[in-house]
């Protein structure tokens, strides 16, 4: 007899449909990126990029997943969500997926403090990029130390984003 309450194990045979499976990252990375919309009041950026998180999260945790040209589309909806110059996180986003697939092509293995070295610079190279982007767009003189903050959130912030991610990667083979 196999017990009733056992309702979240898949039966045999059954698979997961094409929407859960491909479409679960994409809205996640859109839903992170919405995140940054919610009306907080500060004086400098302190938000980290929710959107930027899930992406990293869900590229380093299943490679195969996505090409590094969804960068495009999935920054074109953080630029229209958040406010930043159209173009500047569809650029980062897919220079950033480029770079990942350049430093897989390089390693074999990689181990978890990789993943999260890998992160770190990503989060650098995109919020330095956006910071100089805005700044050149008009978005003013502001100094780059007002950003650290929001770099060093970001960091520090990315494993429990990985966990959830392979949280909801469970779910999301599962039939």
């Amino acid at each position: 007899m196999i017990d009733p309450h056992l309702h979240h194990v898949p039966r045999l045979g059954r698979h997961p449909s094409r929407v859960r499976l491909h479409g679960t990252p994409v809205i996640t990375v859109m839903l992170g990126s919405l995140l940054t919309s919610l009306p907080i009041i500060a004086q400098s950026p302190i938000m980290p990029p929710f959107g930027l998180l899930l992406l990293l999260s869900w590229r380093l945790l299943r490679p195969e997943l996505w090409r590094a040209w969804v960068g495009l589309p999935l920054g074109l909806f953080d630029d229209m969500v958040s406010g930043q110059p159209i173009g500047s996180a569809m650029f980062l986003w897919t220079v950033t997926l480029i770079g990942i697939d350049a430093i897989e092509y390089r390693l074999v293995w990689r181990s978890y403090r990789q993943d999260w070295l890998i992160a770190t610079l990503a989060v650098i190279v995109c919020a330095t990029g956006g910071w100089f982007f805005a700044r050149i767009t008009g978005g003013g003189s502001v100094r780059f130390s007002l950003v650290l903050p929001q770099m060093l959130w970001t960091i520090l912030l990315f494993p429990f984003v990985v966990r959830q991610c392979a949280r909801i990667d469970r779910w999301r083979v599962m039939a």
